[in-house]
């Protein structure tokens, strides 16, 4: 099924998105199910009231932008969930001073996972400080990095 592009419904959604504190992570279009999913974010974090009240105020003005010119589709609104990877620049900064896991296509120092406090970043690095080291890592080399999850 054809759909508008991804950046136009995502830069649509945002104009809704920021004036509730709401930020989109992410827009994702699922051919097979017919359904469009929108991954947001808050300050103090998403649950099932969040989702439901941004759903309510999205409903009826994607409608009107019509991202699948008038043939049916499911709208989702979902948490990204905690281990997702990052992807923007906003999920870096937000994850500063965080601990975080790193897999890694091929071994570093010998090692394919690595667990640390994010201390830097940039478009070409990432620096993470683990217990022994300070470690400097080229993004290209990193297969997924998220929030570490730690239960207590």
């Amino acid at each position: 099924m054809q759909i508008k592009p991804i950046k136009e419904i995502t830069e649509f959604l945002e104009k809704i998105a920021t004036p509730m504190g709401v930020e989109i992570v992410e827009v994702e279009w699922n051919d097979k199910a017919t359904s469009l999913t929108v991954y947001i974010e808050t300050a103090t974090g998403v649950d099932l009231d969040t989702c439901e009240k941004f759903h309510n105020a999205i409903s009826e003005p994607i409608d009107e932008l019509d991202p699948t010119y008038d043939k049916p589709y499911t709208l989702n609104v979902s948490s990204p969930g905690l281990d997702r990877p990052f992807k923007t620049a906003r999920d870096f900064e937000r994850n500063v001073g965080k601990e975080v896991e790193i897999k890694l296509y091929a071994p570093l120092k010998g090692q394919k996972y690595i667990e640390g406090f994010l201390t830097e970043f940039d478009e070409n690095s990432v620096t993470v400080k683990t217990v022994k080291e300070e470690i400097k890592i080229s993004r290209n080399k990193i297969a997924k990095i998220n929030k570490a999850i730690k239960f207590d």
